[in-house]
């Protein structure tokens, strides 16, 4: 037990998840308080700027549906990055294995002579393995030459967004395009179905939940889930036990690789119809996906609510910048916010709080 002024904070030894849940919706809420001066600084009047985005975005069916289409890649990116969290490596590379899907799609849509029947499952299938060995070169830079994975994930971003903007201003521009940077646009069996009245692409969205799914039960339930929570938890230990460090990391990063890259397919096959600059392939997934992961608190199927969430944060910039006249790059703002306050508030976590009686501490257990 420990004093900081008239608090006292108590241990925990593992939070309830009613906790867990109460401390994640309490930072959400803050930072959304935390984000007034912005409206503000801009004339608007923050309460009315947010029931009119409320209004916007809950009014009707087509416009709650672009919820769901930005949390498409979410979900896929964020359940990825909580099963590379589980096992301590940190995935920050996900915007990069995005575009390393998206590239190995638009391959298959424009130059590779197949059956129309094929074409998309060979493009999610190309896609996810692209993803895959985008993200196993950080496990090999770690294993073997011990680089940090959290600086090569990052620049392996940088990586892939050039090779996008070389193809697209190069190689891969469109024959037809007159001073813009993207390819053609795919053929028609290269385009992902919507659901009614909406830009949701559902072969993607089923793929997203489904695989949530598969990745809960691979680590509450397989031999190689618990080898991957023990390789979070105490890599010594592992090691000890003989479970296989480097192969665990493998096959954590191909399938957090994996998704990623089926979220890059998905855009460019369901929203875009073909390859463009990284900025419009990918409006930092990646990275909002890490928030994801960090919310959901290491479960898969959180991840799924969490990536809504922030889906809804993506619909309510759109709105923002069609209706009030404010910068999109607003969102970036409240992604922040939540990020900060959700670590802030971690230490809720780790401690009970409650004020101090007067009543005795313990010899040599206050501190501050």
């Amino acid at each position: 037990m420990r004093r900081v002024g008239p608090f006292l904070l108590e241990p925990r030894l593992a939070a309830p998840r009613y906790v867990v849940f109460g401390v994640s919706i309490f930072a959400v809420v803050i930072a959304l308080l935390a984000a007034v001066p912005v409206f503000v600084g801009y004339g608007l009047n923050p309460w009315q700027a947010y029931a009119a985005i409320g209004r916007g975005v809950f009014g009707s069916w087509p416009s709650f549906s672009e919820v769901i289409r930005r949390a498409i890649p979410l979900i896929l990116c964020g359940v990825g990055l909580t099963l590379a969290f589980r096992a301590q490596f940190w995935n920050i590379g996900a915007e990069g294995q995005i575009l390393a899907g998206a590239v190995a799609a638009s391959g298959v849509a424009l130059f590779l002579p197949v059956p129309d029947g094929l074409r998309l499952p060979l493009m999610f299938l190309t896609g996810f393995g692209a993803g895959a060995i985008w993200g196993l070169i950080p496990v090999l830079l770690r294993v073997k030459f011990g680089v940090n994975d959290v600086i090569s994930t990052l620049m392996l971003n940088y990586v892939m967004s050039y090779i996008v903007e070389w193809l697209v201003h190069g190689p891969w521009k469109g024959p037809t395009m007159r001073g813009f940077a993207y390819t053609d646009a795919f053929p028609l069996s290269a385009r992902l179905s919507y659901l009614p009245n909406t830009r949701v692409h559902w072969l993607t969205l089923a793929l997203g939940v489904a695989l949530a799914v598969f990745v809960a039960f691979l680590l509450a339930r397989t031999r190689t889930g618990y080898e991957i929570r023990v390789v979070g938890q105490n890599p010594d230990a592992a090691r000890y036990a003989g479970i296989n460090f480097a192969a665990v990391l493998s096959l954590v990063m191909l399938i957090s690789g994996g998704l990623a890259g089926l979220a890059g397919v998905g855009e460019v096959a369901g929203i875009h119809w073909r390859l463009r600059s990284p900025s419009h392939i990918s409006m930092n997934y990646g990275y909002t996906a890490i928030i994801v992961a960090w919310l959901a608190r290491g479960s898969p199927i959180a991840a799924i609510f969490t990536a809504l969430l922030f889906g809804l944060i993506f619909a309510a910039g759109d709105y923002m910048k069609t209706t009030l006249s404010l910068p999109f790059q607003i969102t970036g703002v409240f992604n922040g916010l939540v990020l900060f306050f959700l670590i802030s508030f971690d230490i809720l976590m780790l401690w009970r709080v409650r004020l101090a009686r007067k009543e005795k501490i313990w010899a040599g257990q206050t501190g501050s």
